[in-house]
């Protein structure tokens, strides 16, 4: 957690403040490019002298190792560098309040860490700002980060109205699951296929599929024209139980092929109105869906 208040305003006592966009946005990338390319990119959009973008660097230093005592140690040394410039000091007041409410409250510091090199490059955050990372898996980035805005409402209303913003990843989320093994081993959330065999055929291959599913199992309908070899390749690699298939002549037979993937057996099914025959076979050896 940081205070944008606090960065603004020790720019302005470093003399940087009229770069802030510039300088906050580098310095949100630290964790990813490291200090050097951070400096240089400082200089480059500022041009300010080597010893103020010395006073910006050594700032965000003062993370937290999320060990006992980390944030209160933070705020002794915090402190004293906001002193002498109204919003960093303020600023200063708003986090350490936090910590106050939050150690009141159990929060550790394991759990809930100072971090001044934390920028959110969004140039509209005015307050709080914070980043979610995983304990067993920092490497991934944040999971969930956002902060306090001041009248961003502004835009659309005359209305003062503050605001707190959040955005969750949930691709990185789901990425971090399967490294850690939290997610289901099963390829696909269906069991049957249906194979694309003819375009023209598409409407009745949607309309099984919609039967089927109102039956409760769960069906794909292979997306695209493609050879039957690919199609099949597709559903092993994918773990379906079983792969449906229907050309003209089946349709004109009032026929369906079930081709259970597993034993490679292939039977035929009856074609009724609400596919009540095809469900039957498949409910053989499918349970129903969740």
């Amino acid at each position: 957690m940081n205070n944008r208040k606090i960065l603004n305003g020790l720019l302005d006592k470093f003399s940087l403040r009229e770069h802030s966009v510039a300088v906050l946005r580098a310095l949100d990338k630290l964790a990813k490019v490291g200090r050097d390319s951070v400096r240089n990119e400082i200089q480059t959009a500022t041009g300010a002298a080597n010893s103020a973008i010395d006073q910006v660097l050594q700032l965000t230093e003062l993370t937290s190792r999320h060990q006992p005592g980390d944030n209160q140690r933070i705020l002794a040394q915090l402190g004293p560098l906001c002193l002498g410039n109204p919003m960093a000091e303020t600023g200063f007041e708003e986090l350490r309040q936090i910590i106050s409410a939050t150690d009141a409250v159990g929060i550790s510091d394991e759990h809930l860490g100072i971090d001044v090199s934390i920028a959110r490059g969004l140039d509209y955050y005015t307050g709080s700002i914070y980043e979610t990372f995983l304990s067993d898996l920092p490497g991934i980035g944040s999971v969930c980060s956002g902060g306090r805005y001041d009248n961003l409402a502004g835009l659309y209303t005359r209305e003062e109205l503050p605001g707190i913003g959040a955005s969750l990843g949930l691709d990185r989320l789901l990425a971090a699951m399967e490294q850690l093994k939290l997610l289901p081993t099963s390829k696909t959330p269906a069991d049957v296929l249906i194979v694309l065999f003819d375009l023209k055929l598409l409407p009745e291959y949607l309309k099984i599929a919609k039967d089927l599913r109102l039956a409760g199992l769960g069906v794909e309908v292979f997306p695209a024209t493609a050879k039957l070899g690919q199609q099949f390749k597709y559903a092993d690699r994918r773990g379906f139980t079983a792969a449906l298939v229907m050309g003209e002549n089946e349709m004109q037979q009032q026929q369906i092929q079930v081709k259970w993937l597993g034993s490679g057996e292939q039977v035929l099914a009856p074609l009724d109105p609400n596919h009540t025959a095809l469900i039957a076979a498949l409910r053989d050896r499918i349970p129903r869906s969740n």
